[in-house]
């Protein structure tokens, strides 16, 4: 019998292949494990965030040893809006993805809650991809294609005590979300918004270290029942898998899909 199979895909045959990225919020964490991800797909990345210049040069150099493709960075403040559409008017119309990842949290009970971090969480969180959104849509428009893809939250879909600018803040991306894909529907974009759980980043493991010491208790215990407490399978999300659900969001064969949040929560939201 005489099987025919696919030839293996080649590097030049990539699924983003002659895109340009930008991620924000892309130093470090999901939004780094997100450009890698975009970046091993064939497209050219443009980061942003904070950071010690030495690290953001590392990690821009690895990618493009890695995959091959350019790699710029931008360290545009995402709480400004004059910034924000600096940024995108570099890139002179030639951005075809933009995944909005720039997050900060704080947690407090609502009436001791610092209303200076409740205007940043939603200067960061928020209007930030309404401005980098509103910036990008007029190149995507020209051109007739684009993906925007907004980094939620389990959060943005349910409540958790004590998070209330972060639990609002991602309630309106997903809110936001809608409105683009909405708007967008007839132009060759697509919006949607990713929902994570829990993601394992060096961020989160310095969490489980400082709360078992905190409280004397093994690791493992701060894992299941502090931190994945409300995730029914009892593991972390990893930057690759929302690495790759955005290049599959990104890609041809998500261009049906807009105006959806995808929860990656381990079944959190399932309750």
């Amino acid at each position: 019998m005489n099987i025919q199979t696919k030839p293996q895909a080649s590097k030049s045959a990539r699924l983003l292949d002659g895109k340009v990225s930008l991620v924000t919020g892309s130093t470090s964490g999901i939004g780094l494990g997100i450009a890698r991800a975009l970046a091993e797909a064939g497209s050219a990345v443009v980061l942003n965030g904070f950071g010690e210049a030495a690290d953001i040069a590392a990690a821009q150099a690895a990618i493009e040893t890695d995959f091959g493709v350019k790699v710029s960075y931008s360290a545009a403040d995402m709480t400004r809006p004059d910034e924000i559409a600096s940024m995108i008017a570099a890139l002179q119309g030639n951005l075809d993805i933009v995944v909005n990842n720039a997050g900060i949290q704080h947690v407090a009970p609502i009436d001791q809650f610092p209303v200076e971090k409740w205007n940043a969480i939603l200067a960061i969180n928020l209007s930030s991809a309404f401005h980098t959104i509103r910036a990008a849509l007029p190149g995507m428009r020209a051109r007739g294609y684009g993906r925007i893809i907004n980094i939620a939250s389990a959060h943005g879909l349910v409540g958790s005590p004590f998070k209330a600018a972060y639990v609002a803040a991602k309630h309106g991306i997903v809110g936001l979300t809608k409105v683009v894909a909405l708007e967008t529907a007839e132009d060759g974009i697509t919006c949607n918004a990713i929902c994570p759980g829990y993601v394992y980043t060096p961020l989160v493991e310095a969490q489980i270290e400082g709360q078992a010491k905190a409280h004397n208790i093994p690791r493992e215990q701060v894992i299941r029942e502090v931190l994945l407490a409300q995730q029914p399978n009892k593991r972390f999300a990893t930057v690759e898998e929302l690495g790759a659900l955005t290049v599959f969001l990104a890609s041809d064969a998500a261009v049906s899909i807009t105006g959806a949040a995808l929860p990656v929560d381990g079944g959190w939201t399932a309750h």
